[in-house]
C-alpha cells in the first residue's frame, strides 16, 4: 500500500512539474537569461555590428556623470509620484462608492474597467486630440472659466512654475529645476495614465472590500464610530494587502513607462527632453544611438533601483500585516 501511495504521489508531482515546466522555461529564457546577458554586456562597448570591446566599468562611470540620464531619472520620479498616489487614492474613493451600489453594480464596474482593456495606441491618439492647443477639449473647458489656453504637449515649463507665475512674476521670482515640477507635457501624460489604469485598481480594491465582514461595521456603528473612523480603523487595515499589491505593481509599471511618451510627444521625449523618462532614454541609447553596452548599464541600474524599491515595499507591507 505504501509503495502504491508513493507511486501515486510521485506521479502527481511529475504531472505538476510537467504543467509548470513550459511557463518556467519561458520565464527563464525571456526574463532570467536576458538579465545576465545585459549585466555582462554592460562591461562592453558594442554597436550591434562590430565586435564587442571590453571596457570594464567605463559605462557605469559615464552613467554617473551623464546629465541627460539624471534628468530622465528626475522625470521618471515626477511620473511615479504623480501617478501612483493619485491612482490608488482615486481608486479607493471610487471603489468605496461602487461597493455601496446595489443595482447595476456590474455595469458600473465594466464602465470603469473599459479604459484598461482599450488599446493604448487608440487612447494616446484620443488624448493627443484632447490636449490639442487649438481644438482640444481641455482648452475648451478652461475657456469656460476664463482661463488662458495652454499648449499642453508642447509646453516644457514646469506645472508649479505655470500655476505660481501670477504670484511670482510681480516679485521677480521664477521656479526652475525640480522646484518647477514636471513639465505641462509630462503632467498631461500623468493624467492620461491615471485615467487609463484607474479601472484595474478599482477592481482590485473592490475585491478586497468584498472580504470585509459587515458585522465589523455594525459593531463599530454601535460603538459610536463614524464613517471616517470606520474607514481608518477597519477598511484601510483590512484591505492593506490589496493596497500593498497595487503600490508595488503600480510603482514598477510607472518606472517602466515608455509607450505614452513615445506616442504622445513630438518629437518623442520632447519638448526639450522634459518627458524623456529612464526607459525611453534607454531605448534611445540602445536602438537609436546603437550604444548597446551603455544601454545595458542603464538597464542594470534601473533593475537595481526597482528591485530595491520592491524589497522595501515588501518589508513594509509585511511589517504592517504583522502589526495587524
Amino acid at each position: 500500500m505504501l509503495r502504491i501511495k508513493d507511486r501515486a504521489q510521485r506521479r502527481t508531482r511529475l504531472t505538476a512539474y510537467g504543467f509548470i515546466l513550459p511557463a518556467a522555461l519561458l520565464i527563464f529564457i525571456f526574463h532570467i537569461v536576458p538579465i545576465f546577458i545585459s549585466f555582462g554586456l554592460s562591461f562592453f562597448e558594442w554597436d550591434m555590428l562590430g565586435k564587442a570591446r571590453f571596457i570594464g566599468l567605463d559605462n557605469y562611470y559615464q552613467l554617473s556623470t551623464d546629465r541627460e540620464f539624471w534628468l530622465s531619472v528626475l522625470n521618471t520620479c515626477f511620473y511615479v509620484l504623480g501617478t501612483v498616489p493619485c491612482s490608488i487614492g482615486l481608486a479607493l474613493f471610487f471603489a468605496l462608492l461602487l461597493h455601496r451600489v446595489v443595482l447595476n453594480r456590474g455595469l458600473y464596474r465594466t464602465i470603469y474597467f473599459l479604459p484598461v482593456i482599450t488599446s493604448l495606441n487608440a487612447v494616446a491618439l484620443v488624448w493627443t486630440w484632447i490636449y490639442h492647443p487649438q481644438f482640444g477639449l481641455v482648452n475648451g473647458f478652461l475657456s469656460w472659466f476664463g482661463l488662458a489656453p495652454q499648449r499642453w504637449m508642447l509646453e516644457p515649463r514646469g506645472i508649479f512654475d505655470l500655476i505660481l507665475k501670477p504670484v511670482l512674476d510681480p516679485i521677480g521670482l521664477t521656479l526652475s529645476g525640480f522646484l518647477a515640477g514636471p513639465s505641462l507635457a509630462l503632467t498631461g501624460i500623468i493624467v492620461m495614465s491615471i485615467w487609463k489604469g484607474l479601472g484595474y485598481n478599482i477592481v482590485v480594491l473592490l475585491a478586497g472590500l468584498g472580504t470585509i465582514p459587515r458585522e465589523l461595521y455594525e459593531a463599530a456603528r454601535l460603538d459610536g464610530a463614524g464613517r471616517l473612523a470606520s474607514l481608518r480603523h477597519i477598511t484601510v487595515p483590512l484591505i492593506s494587502p490589496s493596497l500593498s499589491f497595487l503600490l508595488i505593481t503600480s510603482t514598477i509599471s510607472s518606472f517602466q513607462v515608455f509607450n505614452q511618451v513615445y506616442l504622445m510627444t513630438q518629437p518623442p521625449g520632447g519638448p526639450l527632453g522634459t518627458t524623456t523618462v529612464a526607459v525611453f532614454y534607454l531605448y534611445e541609447k540602445g536602438f537609436v544611438d546603437f550604444e548597446m553596452g551603455y544601454a545595458s548599464a542603464l538597464a542594470v541600474v534601473l533593475f537595481v533601483i526597482l528591485f530595491t524599491i520592491t524589497l522595501i515595499q515588501f518589508k513594509r507591507g509585511g511589517a504592517q500585516q504583522t502589526s495587524l
